[in-house]
């Protein structure tokens, strides 16, 4: 079984992958669906609407001379972890146990790299890299915004911890484009509950906002829990809450409408500043796509200059 933060679009990159390996049969993935019957494949016809297609061949495993192993981007659908900001449909990414150079051909990426036994598991019928190993991988892959998505994922779950991440890191000095990894475990924090919050945290990193407390517990005087805040700043009387689909649609309560929902949200951001006086800033994802705006705004707010040098702004 698939696990549960895997949605529909989850495992539809899964079957995709699945295929493309020539390990796609009638009945797996049940956690997620039934998976017809589908030949291996070494070549893909997107439709009109932008769908994959298999087209029949030989799959990965019997084009390569030698064991290999699904990792990097590619292991994350099999792992339920997020993909933002990360393309699926462009090639397959296997690893050499052999530590020897691959090549790239038939839709499939080969990687360099050392394995050890820790670093591969079994998901559905298909060896892939572990949670760990997966995570530091990506980040040779993809921009450092889209890596924290998916090493935070990871911490928050509990499928690997910061010591494991950097002790294993320690081990891939020589591998190639893991400049970036440091800089995406210096910035892992797995106090982040949602892609929305973890995108979040990057920009106000990038853009040298005084860096808040995040999940920031409000408890009244005998230390019951009031309220957890997405972002705090209690020195400057400021809270920010990410407003994603989920928070209005996700998490409804039982026989709660989304229009319930916002006042209730409501009602709880009155609660919060009469209790404490702070002042709330509210982002959405649209936000996210103007920073310059977003920030200005922050700031404005927390009434503070940026602290980012002025070739970052």
């Amino acid at each position: 079984r698939l696990p549960s933060t895997c949605a529909a679009s989850c495992w539809r990159r899964v079957i995709r992958i699945g295929t493309l390996l020539g390990s796609c049969a009638a009945g797996s993935f049940t956690g997620c669906g039934t998976v017809p019957t589908c030949p291996p494949i070494s070549g893909r016809r997107r439709t009109s609407n932008g769908d994959m297609h298999c087209v029949p061949g030989p799959s990965p495993d019997r084009q390569a001379s030698t064991r290999v192993v699904i990792s990097h981007v590619s292991a994350l659908p099999f792992l339920g972890a997020p993909t933002w900001g990360i393309r699926l449909d462009a090639e397959v990414d296997v690893t050499r146990p052999d530590a020897r150079g691959g090549r790239r051909e038939a839709g499939v990426r080969q990687h360099r790299g050392e394995l050890l036994d820790c670093d591969v598991v079994t998901r559905h019928g298909v060896e892939l890299t572990s949670p760990t190993k997966t995570a530091l991988d990506v980040t040779s892959r993809v921009g450092t915004e889209s890596s924290l998505v998916v090493v935070n994922f990871f911490l928050r779950n509990g499928l690997t911890t910061v010591d494991a991440l950097r002790g294993r890191y320690s081990r891939m000095t020589r591998d190639p484009f893991t400049l970036k990894t440091d800089l995406v475990l210096r910035l892992a924090d797995a106090r982040h509950e949602s892609v929305g919050e973890v995108r979040t945290a990057f920009m106000l990193f990038r853009s040298g906002v005084p860096v808040p407390v995040p999940q920031f517990e409000l408890r009244d005087a005998p230390g019951d829990l009031i309220a957890r805040l997405d972002f705090a700043w209690p020195s400057l009387g400021v809270w920010l809450e990410f407003d994603g689909r989920e928070k209005y649609v996700k998490h409804l309560r039982r026989e709660e409408t989304v229009v319930d929902a916002v006042l209730r949200e409501k009602q709880r951001e009155s609660m919060i500043a009469e209790l404490t006086g702070w002042r709330c800033i509210r982002i959405t994802w649209a936000d996210l796509e103007r920073p310059e705006v977003t920030v200005a705004r922050i700031l404005a707010m927390l009434g503070v200059p940026s602290r980012a040098p002025s070739f970052t702004q």
